[in-house]
């Protein structure tokens, strides 16, 4: 007997199945959106003191005001900077080399030490050029003899001359012996001084003040006037010069600055360009402008009495190269960047602000140039921006409360303006 039902009875049960399955389907949706729109609705039509808070920033009828620290933008002088970056470059830098062959004796200096010109750094055993000094003072004492007597007899010889006694010829002779003797005199002159020289030399010295290295030879070894790496290198650091390169471009205001007479003040900083090292001036402009790079090298000169900068030191430099007189000056803390562009939140007469876009000059420290947009008077908001927005009410407060945290001019100060923001935060945080 075959238990398998035939295909006329399998196919509406299989079809009744595939129902079933989809109606189901359709009644777990339907309940879904039936939820969301009940949400969607309990949202929307709950009572208005649930509602979230929509006066953030200070925006809106019931909002508080904003506790802020303005400031008003004045006039006044304000530079125009120039930024490269430099190599710190000594003024002299001098490689010491021996001048005469001989032992290294003894060493004076410490590595690292700073010395003074024509103070001793190393002294060369001198005794071989003692004995060539020697030598050329004894035959100095042979040929001066020899002249004495050459003039001795030539007196004598122009006597009997005129005596009648001799022919001048032996006269003449006589002369010429001691042109000779006198000429081997000088000579000897000659030797002698060289000697002495060499014997000078024995003892080297500092030809300039600066700061020694390290030491290339150990005493003890023989140099030579031919070695190439010398004995130690010295740098002088004070004064310092900076060399650093600057556009083309900005190469007829720094001309123009120069032959005004007025002295360009530069800066150095450090590689963060965060700590000011010291302070100069710009001591020369290089001749060509370099066609590769589109820029021409500048030196400028520092006292440098701290050591601060060291012999090729990368350092960034902040040279002025013009002055505005009468520009309009904010705090740069009052500069906002977003979508507007660059614009600070302006304080109105109702204490109310207003996003104003301006356009930006110089900058000097905290201190910002607004080309366009402002006016001197104006107030702008320096502390506090984060959380405005346009329209928004501000409630002005001493700088100097919020920073102590101590009730400012305004009904709140420093402690204030944080309860404020934190109690709006809460009732934002609460609503939604």
């Amino acid at each position: 007997m075959n238990d398998t039902l035939p295909p006329q009875v399998d196919a509406p049960l299989a079809a009744r199945s595939k129902l079933a399955v989809r109606t189901r389907r359709w009644v777990l949706l339907a309940a879904v959106l039936i939820i969301i729109a009940a949400v969607v609705g309990w949202y929307f039509l709950r009572t208005p003191g649930s509602a979230p808070t929509r006066g953030r920033g200070g925006v809106g009828a019931n909002a508080p005001p904003l506790p802020v620290v303005a400031a008003t933008a004045n006039k006044g002088n304000i530079d125009v900077y120039i930024d490269a970056l430099g190599t710190v470059t000594p003024r002299n830098t001098v490689v010491v080399h021996t001048r005469v062959d001989g032992q290294l004796m003894s060493v004076a200096f410490r590595e690292g030490q700073l010395v003074k010109a024509g103070e001793l750094l190393a002294q060369i055993d001198p005794r071989p050029y003692e004995v060539q000094l020697t030598q050329a003072n004894g035959q100095m004492a042979h040929d001066q003899a020899l002249l004495k007597n050459a003039h001795i007899d030539l007196e004598r010889y122009r006597t009997l001359l005129k005596q009648d006694s001799i022919a001048s010829q032996q006269v003449d002779t006589q002369e010429a012996l001691v042109q000779q003797y006198e000429g081997q005199v000088e000579t000897d002159q000659g030797a002698i001084d060289n000697a002495k020289l060499q014997l000078v030399y024995t003892r080297i010295t500092a030809p300039i003040t600066g700061r020694v290295g390290l030491r290339l030879v150990d005493p003890g070894n023989i140099v030579h006037a031919a070695d190439s790496n010398g004995l130690v290198t010295i740098t002088e650091e004070q004064p310092m010069t900076v060399v650093y390169p600057v556009a083309e471009d900005d190469v007829p205001r720094i001309v123009k600055r120069m032959q005004s007479g007025q002295a360009v003040t530069v800066e150095a900083f450090d590689r963060s360009g965060k700590t000011k090292l010291a302070t100069g001036h710009l001591l020369t402009i290089d001749n060509q402008i370099d066609t590769t790079t589109g820029t021409v090298k500048l030196k400028a000169e520092f006292p440098n009495q701290d050591g601060a900068l060291f012999p090729n030191q990368f350092v960034n430099v902040r040279m002025a190269v013009e002055a505005r007189p009468d520009a309009t000056l904010v705090p740069s803390a009052a500069i906002q960047r977003g979508t507007p562009g660059t614009f600070v939140f302006l304080v109105n007469p109702d204490h109310s602000v207003k996003v104003t876009p301006v356009k930006l000059g110089a900058v000097e420290g905290e201190t910002t140039q607004v080309t366009s947009g402002l006016e001197p008077g104006n107030q702008v908001v320096v502390d506090g921006a984060d959380k405005l927005r346009d329209g928004a009410k501000v409630e002005l407060i001493d700088p100097n409360a919020r920073r102590s945290g101590q009730p400012g001019s305004g009904s709140n100060g420093a402690s204030g303006a944080d309860r404020a923001s934190s109690n709006q935060g809460r009732r934002t945080k609460g609503g939604g």
